[in-house]
């Protein structure tokens, strides 16, 4: 199997950027995640989209400098789920999440990068939660037919606190908005108690992976503690056509982590 890895920028938020890019080109690691996450990552949309052109050149020569690309752009524009959730009961929030998409879709362009990640949307628990539902559709709808001239893959990450927290719900979800994916993270469903088998159906709808040590009881652990079965993980992935990158996501720091599960997603790849 072939295998595509990246590595988040976000891995090692001690570092500088550029640094953080020279460890991830020195890892063997062709790929990067870059993390656009407000208030908490070495780029930040507030920053970022104040020149869009100029800052997105800098990134590009950035990567280019190391050999590496950009695999994936992961846009959060506040550090909580709501005040910024495309799916917002106010027109005006989501006038302003509109505008700050299109900047991202821009500033992956110019990156030269072809995949985009956002946040699906959350249950506002002040109305039912088909409304809720309902204007997440309609909002994804549009940024999937946005990205289309720019030839940039859109997804979106099902996560605990969104309202696409478990496969039925992340699989409903993509078969309501055509044409959209998912940047799909065991750690936010096996952990609460789905299975392997719960989850995997969802790989059918991914185009991006995010990849770490997995339990029970932790949606982050060592690969010395994961629990889950990566060789069946990269098997289905072979079934169903899978191409997309397998990004490690460890955060923290943690170089250790990092390494020793890049070694086994090879060496097992390498058999399959």
């Amino acid at each position: 199997m072939k295998l595509k890895l990246a590595c988040a920028d976000f891995t090692f938020p001690i570092l500088p950027h550029d640094q953080a890019l020279q460890v991830i080109a020195m890892l063997g690691i062709k790929g990067v995640d870059i993390g656009l996450f407000q208030d908490r990552s070495h780029l930040q949309p507030s920053t970022e989209f104040t020149n869009v052109s100029r800052s997105a050149r800098k990134l590009k020569k950035g990567l280019d400098s190391h050999g590496l690309v950009a695999a994936d752009m992961f846009l959060q524009l506040a550090l909580d789920f709501e005040s910024q959730a495309v799916n917002h009961p106010s027109a005006h929030r989501r006038r302003r999440a509109r505008e700050a998409y299109v900047k991202a879709l821009d500033y992956t362009a110019e990156c030269g990068g072809k995949h985009l990640t956002a946040l699906p949307g959350v249950h506002f628990e002040k109305e039912g939660r088909r409304d809720s539902v309902s204007r997440a559709v309609e909002e994804l709808s549009w940024r999937v037919e946005m990205a289309k001239p720019y030839r940039i893959c859109f997804a979106v990450e099902p996560h605990v606190g969104s309202f696409a927290d478990s496969p039925r719900r992340a699989e409903k979800l993509v078969r309501d908005v055509p044409g959209l994916t998912l940047t799909l993270d065991y750690g936010h469903m096996y952990s609460r108690g789905y299975s392997e088998a719960q989850v995997e159906v969802l790989i059918q709808y991914s185009s991006h992976f995010h990849a770490r040590g997995f339990s029970k009881h932790s949606g982050s652990t060592s690969l010395q503690d994961n629990t889950v079965d990566w060789k069946r993980i990269l098997k289905v992935m072979r079934k169903t056509g899978y191409k997309g990158w397998i990004e490690l996501e460890y955060g923290g720091n943690n170089v250790t982590d990092t390494v020793v599960l890049r070694d086994h997603l090879r060496k097992l790849a390498a058999r399959i």
